[in-house]
């Protein structure tokens, strides 16, 4: 991204939305990418764009014929990765996740990467995101979620049948990573 000390400002301003008082580390989004196999991957779906540091590392990843929708609630977030990322197999979208399924096309993600702040989220809204979640996730895809409390796993319980957590270190504050099927 272009100016970090505007994006921190972005970050800080909108805490409520963006959950976060950094953004991911290079070895978080290393850690929450390396349980997901993008071989043979066409639609990937990120839930919570920010300052595009997971976004990076899905294109790195990602197959060239993959389609990539990022959904980001902040707006000024969503015009800066317009910019990152022109290519046309990546849509940024300027919306809320609970949303999701407007834009598949009633197609189904094998993907679906979210670093949504959903401790801060009201709980409807959560609801609606993790069914819209799981109901849009093909048969044998994953969800992955970056969190920084255990007890969202219980939560992830109602939606998903099988959740393995992973804890790394190496981010400020130390997160978990949720591997949902």
């Amino acid at each position: 991204m272009r100016n970090k000390g505007t994006l921190l400002k972005e970050l800080y301003t909108n805490i409520s939305t963006t959950g976060a008082i950094t953004f991911s580390s290079k070895p978080l989004v290393d850690k929450m990418l390396s349980y997901a196999d993008f071989k043979g991957v066409k639609t990937i779906v990120e839930l919570g764009g920010g300052d595009g540091s997971i976004t990076a590392g899905i294109v790195d990843k990602m197959e060239k014929d993959a389609i990539l929708l990022v959904f980001e609630v902040n707006e000024y977030f969503c015009k800066e990765m317009e910019k990152m990322y022109p290519q046309t197999n990546i849509q940024i979208i300027n919306d809320s996740a609970a949303n999701i399924d407007k834009y598949l096309n009633g197609e189904k993600a094998e993907l679906i990467l979210s670093s949504l702040p959903f401790s801060l989220i009201d709980k409807p809204t959560r609801k609606e995101i993790c069914e819209k979640s799981r109901d849009n996730l093909a048969l044998d895809g994953k969800f992955i979620q970056i969190c920084y409390s255990y007890l969202l796993k219980y939560q992830f319980k109602n939606y998903f049948k099988d959740i393995q957590t992973h804890f790394t270190l190496k981010n400020f504050p130390p997160a978990f990573v949720m591997v949902c099927n």
